[in-house]
């Protein structure tokens, strides 16, 4: 009498566990992005701004975690170099050798941050490469499932800075 009734409650809390875990992987997505902080005006970019900005293109990236094994493979990527929309924004410091301490905080829907120096995006061949995703496998930005994102394909472990949903970037100084 009690065993319909357990395998009714195993098989809820089964369905109610892998919805959970699942739901935690489902990162929000985002239609824009602001860049603010330590800047004269916030600045707010959509992908259908996208088309005001010089793409660059790569045949394909392999996204790989920190232990550097793949996890996944895009292709025919087109983005737009963060440091061309950067350029895009006033940073509100007194001369450009305070710019050195700078960095940028990208901040994804759930809360995941990466962060880059001023420099490593100005002064390295780390910025030139650098880019917000605004086409990948075939997929215009507005179809994508992760949109917006920030990728640097030149990484060892490209996972570790590919921030989808991209909601924000904050600019600050060095205390």
């Amino acid at each position: 009498m009690h065993d319909p009734i357990m395998k009714l409650i195993t098989a809820f809390l089964c369905f109610f566990i892998i919805g959970a875990a699942q739901a935690q992987n489902r990162i929000p997505v985002t239609e824009s992005f602001t860049i603010e902080g330590r800047v004269k005006s916030p600045f707010t970019f959509s992908l259908n701004d996208a088309g005001r900005f010089k793409t660059v293109s790569i045949d394909s990236v392999m996204i790989t975690n920190h232990l550097l094994q793949k996890r996944n493979t895009i292709r025919s990527v087109k983005g737009i170099l963060l440091k061309d929309l950067l350029n895009t924004v006033t940073i509100d410091a007194p001369g450009p050798k305070e710019l050195s301490e700078y960095y940028l905080v990208c901040i994804a829907s759930d809360d995941y941050k990466v962060v880059f120096s001023w420099n490593e995006l100005f002064n390295s061949a780390t910025g030139d490469h650098t880019m917000i995703i605004t086409e990948k496998d075939g997929m215009k930005g507005a179809d994508m499932p992760d949109r917006i994102a920030l990728l640097t394909p030149t990484d060892q472990a490209t996972g570790r800075r590919f921030v989808k949903g991209l909601k924000k970037i904050i600019i600050e100084k060095v205390q």
